[in-house]
Parts: C-alpha cells; sequence; structure tokens
C-alpha cells in the first residue's frame, strides 16, 4: 500500500526540546514543591500531555494537575529565551522534498497548538502540515489512538495509506492503535528497545532515512 500521508510527533522527533523541557519539569516541581524526580524520569515524560504527567510521577498526590500544567506552562515561557531549541539534521530538507511530492502530512502532539504553531513559524515548516493536533485538541492523549483518529477523520484519510512516526513508545501505539503503520526514530527521548517492545513497524536512525523508508514500503 503506498504511503500518502505521513504524521509526526514533534518533540524529540522533528525538533531536539529535551533540554528545555527537563529544565522546566524540573524547576516546575521544585516550585510546587513535589518530590523531585530524576533527569530519565522527567525524559520519560516527553510525549505525555502535562495533565496525565503528575498522575504516573506523583499517584500518592491527587488534585495537582492543573497546578502542574500551569506552573509549567509559566515557566517555560520565561526558560525557552535562554535555550537554544533546534531541529535534527535533515528535518528541513526531509519535510521539504515530502511537501514537494504531494505527500500531506499532519503533526499529533501533547504540545498545545499555540507553543506549537509558534515553532513551527520559528522553523519556517508551518505550511508543510495540513493540520495540528494539540493536547488540548483530544480528550484521550497519546498513547490513545484519538490523536491520530482526529487527524484521520477530519482529512479523510486511509489509515492504511498513513505512517505515525515518532520517538516515544506512546506514539508508536497511538499509531498501531488507529491501524496506521508506525516507524520509531532512534535519535530521540525513547530506546530502541521501548520502540520495539511497541510495535514499531519500523525504526530508523536519523530524520533523512524517512525518504527512503517511504519509497520502500510504497
Amino acid at each position: 500500500m503506498e504511503i500518502r500521508n505521513l504524521i509526526f510527533d514533534f518533540d524529540g522527533t522533528l525538533v531536539d526540546t529535551a533540554g528545555l523541557i527537563i529544565a522546566t519539569m524540573q524547576q516546575t516541581i521544585r516550585e510546587l514543591g513535589l518530590p523531585q524526580r530524576s533527569e530519565a524520569e522527567c525524559r520519560a515524560m516527553i510525549g505525555y500531555r502535562l495533565h496525565d504527567i503528575p498522575p504516573i510521577l506523583w499517584p500518592g498526590i491527587p488534585d495537582i494537575a492543573d497546578a502542574f500544567a500551569e506552573t509549567y506552562h509559566r515557566v517555560f515561557d520565561t526558560l525557552k529565551v535562554s535555550f537554544k531549541v533546534q531541529m535534527y539534521p535533515e528535518v528541513f530538507e526531509t519535510l521539504s522534498l515530502f511537501y514537494k511530492q504531494g505527500i500531506n502530512m499532519a503533526i499529533a502532539t501533547s504540545r498545545n497548538l499555540k507553543s506549537l504553531k509558534q515553532f513551527n513559524e520559528d522553523f519556517g515548516i508551518d505550511s508543510y502540515f495540513k493540520i495540528l493536533i494539540g493536547g488540548q485538541e483530544v480528550v484521550n492523549g497519546k498513547p490513545d489512538p484519538e490523536p491520530v483518529n482526529r487527524i484521520l477523520d477530519s482529512m479523510g484519510w486511509n489509515p492504511e495509506e498513513t505512517l505515525v512516526v515518532g520517538d516515544m513508545n506512546v506514539d508508536i501505539l497511538m499509531g498501531s492503535r488507529a491501524g496506521t503503520k508506525t516507524c520509531g526514530v532512534t535519535y530521540g527521548n525513547g530506546t530502541i528497545k521501548e520502540l520495539e517492545e511497541a510495535g514499531a513497524d519500523y525504526i530508523i536512525n536519523s530524520f533523512g532515512d524517512l525518504q527512503k523508508l517511504v519509497q520502500v514500503i510504497s
């Protein structure tokens, strides 16, 4: 089946935001007086919606999701000024090529739309995507298939002609549960083992490898 549609995760797949996200999470934790979590524990939460993180990291502390999300957003806006966030190698060139080839592209992320749109504009890739689905646009976030299903339903895309690309196990689970093919990238925040255990159909080591993979699948 030809791949006509690509749905990307954002953080850890297109753009390297890990340092900024981890620093924001750890400062948020300090400000709220929550039990500290390691860098690895914070990194493992990348891909989840902010409101979904506290029940995972602090299951015994109820009713902190709103405060966590609000504090995180405020801290993030302050810290992002001093962090140099960059796209991963070959992302811009590969997205440009897919766009010229007429392949449909979308983003399904746990990031809020305002922040996502700003990053896309800053990197000059905002015109490449048919639709953006952020964490606030769905009832159920990753690994639930709702973000991908929202895109498929809105655009009328066939899941069998769609490839979901992400760096975390939640991205792979989200895509597979929506009936699409899935591709894990090894340079982001997840591990090869996690991607394999989630059932990734394909795994690539650089974003540029996606060009050849799409050709092979098609």
